[in-house]
Formats: C-alpha cells, sequence, structure tokens
C-alpha cells in the first residue's frame, strides 16, 4: 500500500499551547431596554427609524434650547407656546426638505447643489414668516409687522435648516458611499471566489489526463486486473475531493488523507519505487488550508524523482507549526532536476497553480519556496497563517 509509511508525529517538535479561554460576556441591565427599542442593531441598519429618532432628537434638542434661553430672559409662558410652533414648523418643514433631497441626491452635484439650496432658502422664508407671526400674537401683541419685517429671522432660520441639509447629506452620503464599498467588496469576493474555483478546478483534468493515460498503458499491455484496480481508486479519489466545494478550505488532515487515496493510485504504477513518508505534527492536523493544495506537489516529485531512477525515490511530506503559521514541505532525493521546473518562467500547471490559489487565499502573508535539498533532490516550503478548523 501507499499508506504504509504515513505516520503522524506523536509528539510535536513544539509544546502544545492551552486553548485561550473565552471571556464572559458582560450582560447590560439597559439591554432589555435597547432590544426593546432598536438601539441592539447597527444604527444606520434601519434608515426609516434612523432618521426618525435623529429628527426627533434634534428638534427635542432646539424646543429645549429654545424654551430655557426664553424663560432665562424672562419671556413668560407664552414664550413655550411660541416655541412649541416654531418647533413645529421646523419639524415639518424639514420633512418636506427630506422629501425632496431624496428625490435630488443621486442627481448630478452641481444640480442637487443649486436645488438644495433654493429649497432651503424658500423653507428659511416661510419659517421667518410663521415665527414673526407667531411673536408678534403669542409673545408681544402690541406688535404689528409689515412687509419685509416678517422676514427679520430669515438669516437665523437659513442657518439652521442649512446645517440640517448639510448633517443630511452628509450622513446620506456617508450610507451611499458605505454601500457602494459594501458592493465592491462583494463584487471582489465573487471575482476571488470565481479565480479559486476556476483554479481549484484546473487540477482535475490535469491529473485525470495523467491517470486515464497510465490505465490506457495497463490496458494495451493487457494488465486488466490493474487497469480495474486502478479506476477503482480512481472513483474513490474523485468521489472525495469532488465532495468538497472548490473554493473551501480543508483541515490539513483531510488533505493527508485525500493524498493517500492519490497516492494508492500512482502505487500501481511505481510499486515499490514510490516511497512516500508523512511526518505530521499533531497540532497541524487541525489547520486549514484550500483543497487540493499539496497533490500538484505530490505529483512534480513523482514525475522528476520518481520516474527518471530506477530504484524509484523517498517523498516526505512534512507539516510543522511554527509560532501563528505553518510550515509544509514536499521533498524528495530524486536528482534534484524539480529545481529546473521551478527556475523555468513556465513551471505547467502544478507550481503556478499553487502560487496563484496561495495568492488569492493569503495576499501577501504566505510564503513560496523552492530549492534544492540537502539530499540532493527538490523541496517545495509554504508557510501559510494558522487557521484552526475541526481535527479529524
Amino acid at each position: 500500500m501507499a499508506t504504509d509509511s504515513a505516520t503522524l508525529d506523536p509528539q510535536p517538535a513544539s509544546p502544545k499551547r492551552a486553548p485561550r479561554a473565552e471571556s464572559p460576556r458582560i450582560r447590560s441591565p439597559a439591554a432589555p431596554i435597547a432590544r426593546g427599542i432598536g438601539l441592539d442593531q447597527p444604527f444606520f441598519n434601519d434608515k426609516n427609524r434612523a432618521f426618525w429618532i435623529l429628527q426627533s432628537i434634534g428638534w427635542g434638542g432646539y424646543f429645549l434650547l429654545r424654551s430655557l434661553s426664553g424663560f432665562a430672559n424672562s419671556m413668560g409662558w407664552m414664550w413655550l407656546v411660541h416655541t412649541l410652533l416654531l418647533t413645529a414648523t421646523g419639524y415639518s418643514l424639514t420633512l418636506l426638505l427630506a422629501s425632496l433631497f431624496r428625490r435630488v441626491i443621486r442627481m448630478r452635484p452641481v444640480l442637487t447643489l443649486v436645488l438644495s439650496l433654493l429649497a432651503v432658502m424658500l423653507a428659511s422664508s416661510a419659517f421667518s414668516v410663521i415665527e414673526t407671526w407667531s411673536y408678534s400674537t403669542f409673545v408681544k401683541p402690541n406688535s404689528k409687522p409689515v412687509g419685509v419685517e416678517y422676514l427679520g429671522a430669515i438669516l437665523l432660520n437659513f442657518s439652521l435648516l442649512a446645517a440640517w441639509a448639510a448633517l443630511y447629506y452628509g450622513i446620506n452620503y456617508f450610507l451611499l458611499l458605505e454601500e457602494q464599498i459594501d458592493q465592491r467588496e462583494k463584487l471582489e469576493s465573487q471575482a476571488s471566489t470565481a479565480q479559486l474555483a476556476m483554479l481549484r478546478y484546473q487540477l482535475n483534468p490535469h491529473f485525470l489526463f495523467n491517470t486515464l493515460n497510465s490505465i490506457s498503458t495497463l490496458v494495451l499491455l493487457k494488465q486488466t486486473e490493474r487497469a480495474n484496480a486502478m479506476l477503482a481508486r480512481l472513483s474513490s479519489f474523485l468521489r472525495y475531493t469532488l465532495a468538497n466545494e472548490p473554493t473551501a478550505n480543508v483541515t490539513l488532515a483531510q488533505e493527508v488523507e485525500t493524498l493517500k487515496l492519490y497516492l494508492e493510485i500512482e502505487k500501481m504504477r511505481f510499486e515499490e519505487r514510490m516511497r512516500p513518508k508523512f511526518r505530521i505534527e499533531s497540532e497541524t492536523i487541525g489547520a486549514k488550508l484550500p483543497s487540493l493544495l499539496l497533490q500538484p506537489l505530490i505529483e512534480n516529485a513523482i514525475k522528476y524523482a520518481v520516474t527518471p531512477s530506477e530504484t524509484g525515490a523517498n517523498i516526505w511530506i512534512t507539516a510543522t507549526r511554527e509560532g501563528q503559521a505553518v510550515r509544509i514541505e514536499v521533498a524528495d532525493d530524486g536528482n534534484g532536476e524539480g529545481s529546473d521546473l521551478a527556475a523555468s518562467p513556465s513551471t505547467g500547471v502544478g507550481l503556478a497553480n499553487i502560487r496563484d490559489r496561495l495568492s488569492q487565499a493569503y495576499g501577501a502573508a504566505h510564503r513560496f519556496e523552492t530549492k534544492k535539498n540537502d539530499r540532493g533532490g527538490f523541496s517545495v516550503i509554504i508557510e501559510i497563517p494558522y487557521e484552526s478548523g475541526d481535527k479529524a
């Protein structure tokens, strides 16, 4: 069997790290109240709710400050009626402005600016007229404003409504920007997922071609029993690998099991000439990595170390934990011809595929190195961030 020499190292090089205890969740006594009014969720998740909350808080604060200002200046209780009317007017006018702004916010910036300024000026004029009338009716009944005197408060009201409009546009442009960023991230994620799927699917035809070519050779040599056995193992391998999502990560233990299935197929061709040896630290068997990441490396070792040699070659698959990373090495003791493959600008499907998949999955947070080793053969070293998965 191809996996007679495959073992899990029972003594890891580094001591096991104790799992970090999770911090207990602190439950706030105000949590039920926050949940009842919807504040346990991100504030702007419901834009409509967020608008009404901000609108009510803002104009409530306006009413409170103007009321306190009037009482501090001994304006009497009718000032409260006057302030209440102004608050209701401002609240209503800003609702109309919000209705208009929702329609013009997606227009060209210049058109949005012009229409918004005109709307704020018109609303400020109406606000000033109502304020002047209310003041002369409830606070100073003896005053009789005429003509342009009704616009006496327009500057203050324009500043107030312009600030409200600026806040409205600021929040909404921020939300639009966040929405566009989310959409871009989703598109980038979809593109990355599609790229990973393409790279993953690229392996199946490549592997199938080599295996079916071996089966064809066995049939031509009339070794039907061996051909049937290889077909059965190929079927098991494909059933195992196709059950996984093309972009999903698997644990290192699952990847090793997949490699064993693959090696059983290759063992039909090379018998004792191929001698795989697994040295997997127990600390690493739960580490996550892209599925079928290591199979092309084994395939290259077979092609450049086992096939050319009459006595075959050893293939070592080693995995160790190094801090927050996992170091995986696939090495052979062949004649080192694999280094010519690594130096070549065209490295075929295997190594080029792995480089692309690692770049897609980890960006700059990985290491990929090829070199001649001290056994005279070829080594490929991969270091990826340690991401824990379920241990098999």
